[in-house]
């Protein structure tokens, strides 16, 4: 029977040996692993472009419309201060003083005897100045417009050409009060008073007897 050497039997066991050393295995494990989280790193960055540039997106568009939003709020403003200066005008068109209604309720109250000599309307105005809407940490408190307080003041200057000179001026004082016009203003505080009357004297153009008298009535205040 022959006998067969394999001279390089001993070379093959070392290269054996070398296939199946354990670090070697490792280190093809380790990297595969290094190249799959370098794959995995590399979506994650790709992820976060396409966020940041989705966010930048969204920003811009958040800030156009916030700018929107802002000229809208001031737009609002404005139409609510113009609606509120047009209510404060109507109120001052409708319940301004009229002389005309003052004028023909004179002539139309009459007392036999008694003349109108002079006629005086003070009207003053006191302004308050209004105040704005303002924040106190996270609460709003509510401001208040501007107002103006009307006063006006009446006064009638008269004369009692009567036989018995001052009897009428109560006469002509109670028909004052009693007119409709008067009578719908009339309170507490705000009467026809008699504010000056003279004693008899000779009148220089009748040459009667007669009492000059002073009638004052204050109009109840008016806030607009």
């Amino acid at each position: 029977m022959p006998i067969r050497l394999n001279l390089l039997a001993e070379t093959q066991a070392i290269a054996d040996l070398r296939r199946r050393d354990p670090i070697k295995r490792v280190l093809w494990v380790a990297a595969v692993l290094i190249i799959m989280m370098l794959v995995w790193a590399s979506s994650l960055q790709l992820r976060a472009m396409v966020a940041n540039k989705d966010i930048g997106r969204v920003q811009a568009a958040m800030s156009s419309k916030a700018t929107v939003y802002k000229q809208v709020m001031e737009n609002r403003q404005r139409m609510i201060d113009a609606n509120a200066k047009l209510a404060v005008l109507h109120t001052l068109a409708t319940n301004r003083f009229l002389y005309g209604s003052l004028l023909h309720t004179l002539q139309q109250t009459t007392v036999d005897e008694v003349q109108l000599a002079h006629l005086k309307v003070d009207q003053s105005y006191v302004l308050v100045e209004g105040v704005k809407a303002r924040t106190n940490g996270s609460k709003v408190l509510p401001g208040n417009p501007a107002t103006v307080t009307e006063k006006i003041t009446l006064t009638l200057d008269a004369s009692d050409t009567s036989a018995s000179p001052g009897d009428q001026v109560t006469k002509f004082k109670e028909a004052l009060a009693a007119n409709a016009y008067f009578h719908t203003q009339l309170s507490a505080a705000n009467r026809v008073n008699l504010k000056n009357l003279s004693p008899p004297q000779i009148s220089p153009d009748s040459g009667r007897a007669i009492v000059l008298f002073t009638l004052e009535w204050r109009y109840p205040d008016t806030t607009r």
